[in-house]
C-alpha cells in the first residue's frame, strides 16, 4: 500500500477545477456562491467552518475533499 502525495493530489484537484471553470464558468461560480454564503452569516468563524468541512469529508471518505480542507492555512491557525 502506498501513501498519497497529498500536496500533489491537491494541486491536481485545483487544476481540474480551473479547467472546469473554463468549460462551465456558471457552475463553478454557483458553487463558489453557495460555499461563500455561510461565511456571510457571521455565526461561525472560518476555522470552525473548515473543521466541520473536514469532519464531513472524513466521514464521507472523500479524498479530494480531505485534501482541500486539510490544507494548512495560516489565517486559520
Amino acid at each position: 500500500m502506498s501513501m498519497h502525495d497529498w500536496n500533489n493530489y491537491r494541486h491536481q484537484l485545483v487544476a481540474g477545477v480551473g479547467e472546469l471553470s473554463m468549460l462551465s464558468p456558471d457552475a463553478v461560480r454557483g458553487y463558489t456562491t453557495v460555499a461563500g454564503a455561510a461565511s456571510k452569516t457571521g455565526r461561525l468563524d472560518a476555522k470552525t467552518r473548515e473543521l466541520i468541512a473536514l469532519a464531513v469529508a472524513v466521514s464521507l471518505r472523500c479524498d479530494g475533499c480531505i485534501a482541500i480542507h486539510a490544507q494548512t492555512r495560516g489565517s486559520l491557525a
